[in-house]
């Protein structure tokens, strides 16, 4: 199978899910689609301009952001191109994920030529400093609300682990099954070792060094209390591009800033379980604004309101970078000839 036909199926398969809890979050609320329709209609779209605002404000800074990561391997990248393809990065992940960073670094490759193993190393080690920053959202949220979460945690997570143990324990096939799969992966490791080895060498091992170059790359930043103060501001964009939505819909306007940090540290998961978290981030967000008290359907309206936004903007914005990208470079690579 080629890797084609793998991303083909992977993105199937995740598709799939995201229509799926689309589908039993429509379900839910079909009876009461009249009421969702007049929430939207009712909606104070202000509030949904300014949270659009603060998302491109963060895509704004990690595109600035980048070139601190790129100058310790030697390489700039000019302001548009970063924009353009975080922009495009962003849009890719909504065909599937991960795709994005594939994208990001195709494009600055290909208009400032940066190696591609390098720029992909700094796109990691950004991927790094963002979950140190979820880290600690996570400890502000637990100081913020830690019953909330101690309550959270155990209906949605500690208790049906729990049911699947006993469930384990209770037919011991299951559990043969499980461990057998453990050890069969145990001793693929083992008996791949040597080839990966071997891989290690050659034009490989060029790859990879190039890699480690990029991913080493924060070590070495000269401005690294930059670096810190614009990390912090794109998760702050983030947070208040979420907490302002709260203010379009008048069962959610009510909510303070701590409930904003349960809602971005668990919907920030919603988006690995689906491209782009079609169905899984209005999923999560439903069920924690429910959980929180809010009417089902402002419970409802708010998640798929704050997704769709983003969707719009990304997709508007990507496309246009797309379009926009190759006229640029082109228009400056002949002012540079002639």
């Amino acid at each position: 199978m080629n890797k084609s036909t793998k991303s083909i199926i992977q993105f199937i398969v995740l598709f799939g899910i995201g229509v799926l809890l689309v589908w039993l979050s429509f379900r839910s609320v079909w009876t009461e689609k009249e009421k969702i329709l007049d929430s939207f209609k009712t909606a104070d779209y202000f509030w949904v301009g300014v949270s659009i605002l603060f998302a491109f404000l963060a895509h704004l800074l990690r595109a600035f952001r980048w070139n601190y990561l790129l100058k310790p391997a030697g390489y700039t990248v000019k302001p548009g191109n970063a924009l353009g393809a975080v922009l495009v990065g962003y849009f890719a992940n909504y065909g599937l994920p991960r795709m994005g960073e594939i994208s990001r670094c195709t494009l600055i490759t290909k208009y400032n030529g940066v190696p591609f193993e390098i720029a992909l190393g700094t796109v990691i080690t950004e991927r790094i400093v963002d979950l140190l920053i979820l880290i600690i959202i996570f400890f502000m949220t637990l100081f913020a609300q830690f019953s909330q979460l101690k309550e959270l945690t155990a209906t949605y997570i500690y208790n049906p682990m729990m049911l699947k143990f006993k469930g384990i324990s209770e037919h011991p096939l299951n559990f043969i099954i499980l461990l057998s799969a453990l050890v069969l992966f145990a001793i693929g490791l083992i008996l791949i070792r040597k080839k990966l080895g071997g891989l290690l060498k050659g034009k490989l091992g060029n790859v990879i060094k190039g890699f480690g170059k990029g991913l080493s790359s924060v070590k070495d930043i000269d401005k690294k209390f930059q670096f810190i103060i614009l990390s912090l501001a794109i998760w702050a964009s983030y947070f208040y591009s979420l907490y302002v939505c709260f203010f379009a819909f008048q069962g959610t306007s009510n909510l303070g800033q701590s409930e904003c940090l349960v809602l971005l540290l668990f919907g920030t998961f919603g988006v690995v379980f689906s491209p782009g978290g079609l169905g899984a981030y209005p999923a999560i967000i439903t069920a924690l604004l429910l959980y929180y008290g809010v009417e089902q359907i402002s419970a409802f309206s708010f998640p798929w309101m704050a997704w769709t936004s983003q969707f719009i903007l990304v997709v508007s914005l990507g496309l246009l970078s797309l379009i926009l990208l190759p006229i640029l470079n082109k228009a400056k690579s002949k002012h540079v000839v002639s």
